[in-house]
């Protein structure tokens, strides 16, 4: 998937929200109207979300507690009549009345869910069992947004569905990647037990505005050695290789998987398309070309157990 040409207020970085929302009566009347609920919904890709959800003419209920993100981060749709904003931690129950709830709840990059391996653990695995007893009480359908560390270090690629994973169950990550493994183990298990309308999604490495400076991951790692011109530190020769997603792209994925009635999932989401890490540097470098940064090798680095 690529970025999209069209022009709107959210691809090209702003904060500002387009009002365009379609008119809740007529969604109503149509019964397309939906209330969603979006934990993490003031992150990176949930405050993506939720402009999105809110654009189409729903209403959303954002809910975070604001360990990643700041409340400034989706200042754009306080006061929208369709948008409330909640600062809860999914790891105690909720009570709502929804048609629809996306758990986009976790800290994703390496800085963040490293901080505290324990409370990753908790908000993945707690996370999901409140969202599904949430979804199970009102019959709403419930997404989890999983990852590609579910596939742990990966001996094929691309990394079909159907494959279990190469995982470390005590390494250093292994509180993201296990944590999101559970959280996918008690989707089906509420599906398959309690008929839990689910919808599971694995996301693979997603860009774009709004994206963390300091998340530690390539892409915006890259981007901030070379704007301090700063050597663009690769680990290895460069030829591994990764799959990049732009964040609207990404939410578009979402919103039809969520639409659909035919595959509760697991499905991947991502770019089909595979570049070298090296490729990226060199892209990085081509578009900031006042940058002093060169490009260099590092050791790769071995996992600590």
């Amino acid at each position: 998937m690529s970025p999209k040409n069209g022009k709107n207020k959210e691809s090209d970085g702003s904060s500002e929200m387009v009002d365009a929302t379609p008119s809740t009566d007529l969604l109503r009347a149509m019964g397309k109207f939906q209330r969603v609920l979006v934990t993490g919904g003031a992150g990176f890709l949930g405050r993506h979300l939720c402009r999105r959800l809110i654009r189409d003419g729903h209403e959303v209920i954002c809910l975070d507690n604001y360990f990643t993100s700041q409340k400034k981060d989706i200042e754009d749709l306080i006061g929208h009549k369709n948008f409330e904003l909640v600062r809860h931690d999914v790891t105690n129950p909720m009570q709502f009345e929804v048609d629809q709830i996306y758990n986009l709840a976790c800290p994703a990059s390496p800085v963040h869910y490293q901080y505290n391996a324990i409370k990753t653990c908790k908000t993945s695995f707690m996370g999901a069992m409140n969202c599904l007893g949430l979804a199970k009480r009102v019959k709403a359908r419930v997404l989890q947004a999983s990852t590609s560390e579910v596939y742990g270090d990966p001996d094929r690629s691309p990394q079909e569905e159907s494959y279990w994973g190469n995982v470390n169950p005590i390494g250093v990550r292994a509180c993201y990647d296990e944590g999101k493994r559970v959280a996918e183990t008690m989707f089906f298990a509420y599906h398959n037990q309690n008929d839990v309308d689910i919808r599971v999604v694995r996301i693979f490495n997603t860009y774009g505005p709004g994206m963390h400076p300091f998340d530690g991951r390539v892409v915006s790692n890259f981007i901030m050695q070379a704007l301090r011109n700063e050597d663009i530190t690769i680990y290895g020769d460069g030829s591994q290789t990764r799959s990049f997603c732009f964040v609207d792209d990404l939410i578009e994925a979402f919103v039809r998987m969520m639409a659909q009635e035919d595959d509760v999932g697991p499905i991947n989401i991502g770019n089909p398309n595979e570049f070298t890490i090296k490729e990226l540097a060199e892209t990085v470098l081509s578009l900031i070309p006042e940058s002093k940064s060169e490009i260099k090798y590092l050791p790769l680095p071995v996992e600590a157990f």
